[in-house]
């Protein structure tokens, strides 16, 4: 009897995914490292779920339901759904039905994490709380009480003071923002965007604020708790009315921005990056695509994206290109396997030219996806990249 009873626990107990968090903020899934690669919403197809994982999506936000929750598991995707918040009004009818969402699929093997709360700092043109942190914390730890094997996750809007953003840090485990910087020049006013029609409000409007606001957001959440980037899966003036758009401003990021984008987010520490929008875009169509193509290159990386980073400080050297320097090559240097992989990106809106230095000695140096090899002596080496460029160099080392 003892056995079946052990056996059984075993069981029970294999049924579902543990989710813990490694001390740089790296989720961890039965132990393993995983980068996440999300989405907030399923293709439009007859084979959603297929499609997702073959563009190489792990985790996608999912109705709370059986069969929601299995058709991700039968793709081997994971999921996370909505819980809300207490409300202090009526809390104990409210802690009743949080109780009753987490209990749910507590034991469900696609299981990742609960969502309290979307962007509950920011109140557009209002300096004041949607919702303060009191009923988030709330709700956080009630989940944590029932099921500790999984997680939480609380996205913010991009703006708002990095103090105000910590004040719910106690009320999840992942710490997100959303940014979405393409957006056509006299774009008319609309819901989120400042009246000069921008959504964030840092001095930098191009595309490399992705990157400035993962370093913010790393402010907001610490070195160990997860950072994800919310990055743009959709065309603003689509989020219009259909009879109320401007065919003339129907703008979608193109395949090198939203390779930027998302490259920007790694290289300044996001562990894993989510796609908003895409219930808004058409398809099949160009970018939805190219997004799939990025998403499909950061898959075939993730378990390099997932390894911790190599501590190693690369000197940089730029080359006159007639244009100054502003933010110039960011990089990121991981080790997986005997291999150094090198994650670099040109922040600026010009071309540079730079001589990356203070590298391992190496056998062989060949640039990811772009068929072609680079010399490397004495552990330098140099490159030329357009604006918001990115390329992924790979070393075999000695």
């Amino acid at each position: 009897k003892n056995c079946c009873f052990m056996l059984t626990i075993f069981m029970v107990s294999n049924l579902f995914a543990q989710v813990k968090i490694d001390n740089d903020g790296m989720i961890k899934i039965d132990d393993q490292r995983t980068f996440i690669i999300g989405s907030y919403h399923l293709p439009k197809s007859e084979a959603p779920y297929a499609e997702l994982a073959n563009a190489g999506f792990n985790l996608v936000r999912s109705a709370a339901t059986k069969e929601a929750l299995d058709a991700a598991h039968e793709h081997g995707l994971k999921v996370w759904y909505g819980i809300g918040a207490v409300d202090l009004d009526k809390e104990r009818e409210s802690r009743e039905k949080l109780t009753q969402s987490v209990e749910a699929f507590k034991s469900h093997p696609a299981l990742l994490a609960r969502e309290t709360v979307d962007e509950p700092a920011w109140t557009w043109n209002e300096a004041g709380a949607r919702v303060a942190p009191k009923p988030i914390i709330d709700a956080y730890n009630l989940a944590k009480s029932i099921d500790p094997n999984h997680i939480l996750y609380l996205n913010h809007a991009p703006v708002n003071l990095v103090s105000t953003m910590q004040k719910y840090n106690a009320g999840t485990d992942i710490v997100a923002c959303d940014i979405y910087p393409v957006i056509p020049h006299g774009i008319r006013p609309m819901f989120a965007l400042f009246p000069d029609g921008i959504q964030g409000d840092l001095l930098n409007t191009s595309i490399s604020q992705v990157g400035e606001y993962a370093d913010k957001m790393r402010r907001v959440a610490g070195p160990q708790k997860p950072m994800f980037m919310v990055l743009q899966g959709f065309s603003w003036e689509m989020l219009r009315k259909e009879e109320e758009r401007d065919s003339s401003k129907i703008l979608y990021p193109t395949w090198d921005q939203s390779r930027f984008m998302a490259y920007d987010a790694v290289i300044h520490g996001a562990n894993g990056i989510l796609y908003w929008g895409t219930s808004y875009t058409p398809q099949p169509s160009q970018f939805w695509s190219d997004l799939k193509r990025v998403t499909a290159e950061l898959s075939s990386l993730r378990h390099v994206l997932a390894a911790k980073q190599f501590p190693i400080e690369l000197e940089k050297v730029y080359h006159e290109m007639g244009h100054s320097i502003d933010a110039g090559v960011e990089v990121l240097v991981k080790k997986v396997d005997g291999e150094i992989f090198v994650f670099a990106a040109n922040a600026d809106r010009n071309p540079v030219k730079v001589t990356l230095a203070g590298l391992p000695a190496a056998l062989s140096l060949d640039v990811f996806n772009e068929d072609r090899t680079i010399a490397i002596k004495a552990g330098s080496f140099t490159d030329t990249f357009e604006p918001f460029a990115v390329h992924v160099y790979r070393m075999a080392t000695k």
